[in-house]
């Protein structure tokens, strides 16, 4: 018996109504050998004690239909275990999603995972907290404080809210240890992002070479004095060709020791979190399963073998 649970977020904001949401995944992962259960996640807490009971149950699919944030809570409960996690986007940005080419559509996700591949992906941490799409310490976390308190989403209130921060955010400097390396000091970064996905959601590509599986994470940095140069040209950031400006720094590393000057919150998987002036990043390698749909992970096998 194949036991499955899904976790419905009824606050992300889907344009289709939970009963059809829940009729979709009906339709095309129900069968005589599965067991399948719905349950409303009513909070962070709630959902993760009842993904623990969900693990306790030897559940083999947990489904989570909503975005970005819920996907990190609920999957990181299930890092280092079996348990695979199954993803239906209903947020604003759904970085996970578009990374692995799960439709936005959640009638299309449904039917998409339920012929799904398995992929065993790495799980960023940063100060103990996991993430699996990006975490990032500047100015591109501050954005999200500004973005939270606006009442609709979308891309245009995040280039409101990114405006707001360019003149508001307070500068400060990083000193940053990769893998045991020297110390590199960036006086004054902007963009400060650690990426184990491409994604920063709503088509934002930050991270073009990030690969799920490959052991490393990519930091992406512009300090400031590039930001405007960088900035003008912010069609790139959509077409996948950020990291071929010049001022955009990559670094690959699987540990990565960052102090600031001042404590301040970060931004991982969408959400803030507050964190002090050092953070520490490390790698959890090929430590979650996630679900992808079978096209996509024949493309990406052709892009390796390439």
């Amino acid at each position: 018996m194949n036991r499955v649970r899904v976790f419905i977020n009824p606050n992300s904001g889907m344009s289709s109504s939970i009963e059809s949401v829940i009729m979709s995944v009906d339709r095309y992962w129900d069968g005589p050998d599965v067991d399948l259960a719905f349950q409303i996640s009513h909070s962070v807490e709630d959902g993760q004690q009842k993904t623990r009971q969900a693990l306790a149950d030897n559940v083999d699919t947990i489904i989570v239909i909503g975005g970005d944030g819920m996907i990190n809570s609920i999957g990181s409960e299930l890092v280092g275990t079996q348990t695979a996690l199954a993803v239906i986007p209903t947020g604003s940005g759904n970085g996970f999603a578009r990374h692995f080419g799960i439709p936005l559509n959640p009638e299309r996700a449904a039917q998409a995972l339920a012929g799904a591949d398995r992929l065993r992906i790495d799980v960023g941490v940063a100060n103990g907290r996991p993430f699996f799409v990006t975490c990032s310490m500047a100015w591109d976390a501050a954005i999200v404080r500004t973005f939270e308190k606006s009442p609709v989403r979308g891309i245009l209130p995040y280039v409101f809210s990114g405006v707001y921060e360019f003149f508001e955010y307070k500068r400060q400097a990083f000193d940053v240890i990769a893998d045991a390396g020297p110390v590199v000091r960036y006086p004054d970064p902007f963009i400060f992002t650690v990426a184990n996905l491409t994604q920063f959601g709503g088509q934002a590509v930050i991270a073009p070479t990030a690969c799920p599986d490959d052991g490393m994470l990519e930091l992406i940095v512009i300090n400031r004095a590039d930001a405007p140069r960088i900035l003008g040209s912010l069609p790139r950031l959509f077409n996948g060709t950020i990291d071929k400006l010049n001022g955009v720094i990559t670094t690959r590393f699987k540990h990565l020791q960052v102090k600031r000057t001042d404590a301040g919150p970060i931004q991982i998987d969408g959400e803030l979190v507050e964190a002090p002036a050092d953070v520490e990043v490390t790698l959890r390698e090929r430590s979650l399963t996630v679900l992808v749909p079978s096209e996509n992970m024949r493309v990406r096998n052709t892009r390796t073998k390439d």
